[in-house]
């Protein structure tokens, strides 16, 4: 029950109620406490000298307003209160609860009575403490309010169950146990209190002061004060009126102004509302034992946080350091390189210094003999070993000058390590949400009406159903072969419309699309059939989709057409740089060629054939450095840093050759030029990861290289105004690479396979051009016609 002990206590005071009122509002207060918060308003603005006087309504008093009558119909006194226009002058103290509580306005009136049953100074207002409504007391003052037995009854017995020692009930801050308690004041005093608050004297003295067990015996005796009407004192409520919603007595509705209101008998609506408040407390109770069993929820879910993150703290705690062991045996290993290094370096030099010294002590001895030799002054006897001494001189000498005085061995280290890839995935180390709540976006809903079909392009639309509320990060577009094969992804984005472009003919496709965000990927569309035209010479034609069970005619663009390119469908819609030409072969970098291994498209073709395609460089997926001109053909780079860019076709199959010009040549830097994967890194030389396979070259000479090893150096560079070819032969898996339209060096590398995009790598001081379309250099054709 200790619960409920803040309903029993007043807001004023913050003790429990002694002799509660019920306002207008519902809410309760102590009948000493009222009178304590009452406040007077100037005779002037009263609401009786306004109706005299025939003057407005004021900002504090809203009797006409409100229609919420204590007294009668015709004039209420209860309204909205904001403030008075004259504010009291007297100072205000707060109670326990915080509430404003005003000092009488002028000193009560010299009287024996009780301060509750004193009279209230003339047009006093009170203001409710918890709604802070204001309202006006008539003549009655506060008898005019209903005393709340009820409430006093809970608050006995609520004492009544406390076992605790009674408290001083005067005591401002800590109430100390009380020693006596008054009958007539119905008031526990402690011995302080009592002296303060109740001396013997006067007419206190007549009064019975009892020790506190007894007071609480005789208080639990007394009889239950029975409730009266408000308006006829001596009267007990009898009726309940319906209208007024409260209890009345019998001259109320013979004489009051209830006496034409519905009324009902008091013990049938008290038996009725007590029903009424049992089913409302049963719903209440309900919620109050979801709320228990739910506050254990979330204790429980504290402790599953509290182990859960000491699990996944050890976890990680277990991973940084199986990184570090990682990283502590690579260590090792290193060091062991160095070490071996160093030793085969000191082994090498010893044994250098071991034969120079054997060498020199030779020579040595050598010229000590010939010097004692050339003493001798017999001549006979020197010429007959002079020849021989002087051979074996001049061979020593040239022992000495075949490179035996150079070192055989460097001191420097010929070892780099490449600790960058590492640091960066290090700086990239990052969790990842394992888990998520929010749903996957809704199923693409194909657009039949904006669908159509123009030459050999399909156009394909698509929108998310009107009602979803999930929001899609990109789609999905996926086509098959045209020969009943798997499905292939051909677009990947934001975009809401596609065209496809360079279809087989005489063949028959399908397309779906699926919607994807950070949780997942919806479920596919229905799958459109599509029917490509057997006429080559057809007219050209427009012809929109119909239901996707029915098949259409698409024209054929090219007999060579073994993927698939998409392009602008409508303005502003950018989607890729499309240059029209007989054998279109191109696919966006965002895509995977439908060629890719499993793919059924075949070609028309001899042993060799070429598949000309156009492009340009993207700037989408370039390094923020790379600088572009001259409709993205020419790059250039703003740092002195070595920087990527990507054309924008990808090629899966086919022999694709292109070539780029050397415009500007400062300072002997090293480009590089190949092809690469669509995620390569765009910040380092092209080759220095597994993403790119490249020939670098300076002025000298060539080398080329991928994830970081270089091979085949080749004599022969490059300088402003020459030009660079790369051959992609996916047919054979091979990439060469020319200078000068002559081969440089061999084959540069074999069994490449995937999607390939040309790629190039530039700083500051190189600025090139691309050069698309071409045909392969003719000492590759011959070769490719006997192979």
């Amino acid at each position: 029950m200790e619960e409920m002990e803040e309903e029993l206590k007043c807001p004023v005071c913050g003790s429990f109620y002694r002799e509660p009122i019920i306002l207008p509002c519902s809410h309760n207060i102590c009948q000493a406490c009222a009178r304590n918060i009452l406040v007077q308003t100037p005779e002037s603005e009263s609401p009786q000298s306004r109706r005299a006087s025939g003057s407005g309504v004021s900002d504090y008093d809203y009797l006409d307003l409100d229609k919420m009558s204590l007294y009668s119909e015709a004039d209420s006194g209860y309204g909205s209160y904001g403030g008075f226009a004259s504010a009291p002058t007297t100072p205000c103290q707060k109670s326990p609860n915080g509430v404003r509580v005003f000092p009488p306005a002028m000193p009560p009136p010299a009287t024996h009575l009780s301060p509750a049953l004193a009279p209230v100074p003339r047009n006093s207002c009170i203001t409710c403490p918890q709604c802070h409504r204001s309202l006006i007391l008539d003549d009655r003052g506060l008898r005019g309010f209903p005393k709340n037995r009820v409430l006093e009854g809970v608050i006995d017995r609520y004492q009544q169950s406390k076992a605790a020692a009674l408290k001083c009930q005067l005591c401002e801050k800590a109430p100390k146990e009380a020693t006596v308690m008054c009958e007539q004041c119905d008031v526990f005093y402690c011995d302080p209190c009592r002296l303060r608050c109740h001396p013997p004297r006067g007419p206190l003295a007549k009064h019975r002061l009892v020790p506190p067990a007894q007071g609480r015996v005789s208080r639990r005796l007394s009889p239950r004060k029975v409730s009266t009407c408000t308006d006829h004192e001596l009267e007990n409520h009898s009726m309940y009126c319906v209208q007024c919603k409260m209890p009345v007595c019998y001259q109320c509705l013979e004489e009051g102004k209830h006496s034409s209101h519905e009324v009902k008998a008091l013990g049938a609506m008290w038996k009725l509302h007590k029903s009424q408040l049992s089913q409302a407390l049963n719903g209440l109770s309900d919620r109050a034992k979801e709320a228990k069993e739910f506050l254990v929820q979330l204790r429980n879910m504290v402790q599953q946080i509290q182990e859960n993150s000491v699990e996944f703290e050890a976890c990680l705690v277990a991973q940084c350091d199986a990184l570090i062991d990682a990283l502590n045996r690579r260590k090792a290993q290193l060091l062991a390189r160095v070490n071996k290094e160093h030793e085969h370096k000191l082994k090498v030099v010893r044994d250098q210094i071991s034969h120079c010294t054997v060498k020199l002590r030779q020579t040595t001895g050598l010229m000590e003999y010939c010097l004692e030799v050339i003493k001798e002054n017999d001549p006979s006897g020197f010429l007959q070993i002079s020849d021989a001494l002087i051979r074996r001189v001049h061979l020593t000498e040239d022992q000495w000058g075949k490179g035996t005085l150079t070192p055989r061995m460097t001191t420097d280290f010929d070892l780099s390590l490449d600790n960058s890839p590492l640091l960066q995935s290090i700086h990239q180390l990052d969790f990842v949400q394992m888990k998520t709540s929010s749903p996957v976006p809704a199923t693409p809903i194909l657009q039949l009406e904006e669908c159509c079909t123009h030459n050999n392009s399909a156009t394909l639309s698509w929108k998310q159903p009107p009602l979803s509320t999930v929001p899609a990060e990109g789609y999905i577009l996926e086509l098959d072969d045209g020969n009943g094969g798997q499905f292939r992804e051909v677009y990947v984005g934001k975009e809401t419309m596609c065209t496809v472009d360079g279809l087989h003919f005489n063949s028959t496709y399908n397309a779906r699309i699926k919607a994807f965000n950070k949780t997942g990927v919806s479920q596919y569309s229905k799958t459109l059939v599509l029917q490509t035209s057997e006429d080559t010479d057809s007219e050209e034609q427009t012809v929109p989709f119909p239901v996707p069970s029915e098949r259409l005619p698409l024209r054929r663009m090219s007999p060579f057409s073994s993927t698939l390119n998409l392009q602008p469908s409508f303005p502003r819609r950018s989607y890729f740089d499309f240059r029209p030409s007989p054998h279109q072969l191109s696919l966006h970098s965002s895509l995977q060629s439908l060629n890719a291994p499993g793919c059924n498209f075949e070609t028309q073709s001899a042993p060799y054939s070429q598949l000309v395609a156009w492009f340009a460089f993207d700037p989408g997926s370039a390094h923020s450095d790379i600088i572009f001109s001259n409709d993205n053909l020419t790059v250039t780079c703003s740092s002195y840093d070595d920087r990527v860019v990507l054309g924008k076709t990808g090629f899966s199959k086919g022999v694709h050759y292109w070539e780029l010009t050397v415009d500007r040549y400062d300072n002997h830097p090293d480009p590089a030029f190949g092809v690469a994967r669509i995620d390569v890194m765009k910040d380092v030389m092209l080759g220095k990861d597994d993403k790119a396979w490249a020939m670098y070259v300076d002025n000298n000479r060539s080398w080329f290289m991928h994830n970081n090893s270089h091979t085949n150096r080749t004599e022969g560079g490059i300088t402003k105004g020459a030009t660079i070819g790369v051959l992609l032969d996916l047919n054979r898996k091979t990439l060469t690479f020319f200078i000068n339209d002559e081969q440089q060096g061999p084959i540069a590398f074999e069994n490449v396979e995937g999607l390939f995009f040309p790629a190039v790598s530039l700083n500051r001081n190189v600025q090139v051009t691309l050069h698309t379309g071409l045909p392969v250099p003719d000492c590759y054709s011959s070769r490719a016609s006997i192979a």
